[in-house]
């Protein structure tokens, strides 16, 4: 399993546009994605499980890759949050 924290930096915070393109970019590999914020957690190829965590300006989320493709799918999930979020 390979992991990250990430402090989102948008003024909006995880809405709507920002989560659709996550759950695209964690459903293009094979690696199981999870998001987890405060007691939540939500596999992020799920658009309306990441809407529903309620994640804001300001917060920190973990963000945990297993499978084959972890390494890769981490690598490439983070450089989506940098981007975007």
């Amino acid at each position: 399993m390979t992991a990250f924290e990430y402090t989102i930096t948008d003024s909006i915070g995880i809405h709507a546009r920002p989560a659709g393109m996550l759950a695209k970019e964690a459903a293009k590999f094979k690696s199981k994605v999870f998001l987890h914020f405060g007691d939540k957690k939500a596999d992020a190829r799920r658009l309306i499980a990441i809407m529903g965590m309620g994640i804001k300006h300001g917060n920190t989320v973990r963000v945990e890759v297993e499978g084959e493709d972890e390494a890769e799918a981490a690598a490439q999930i983070e450089a989506f949050f940098k981007a975007n979020l």
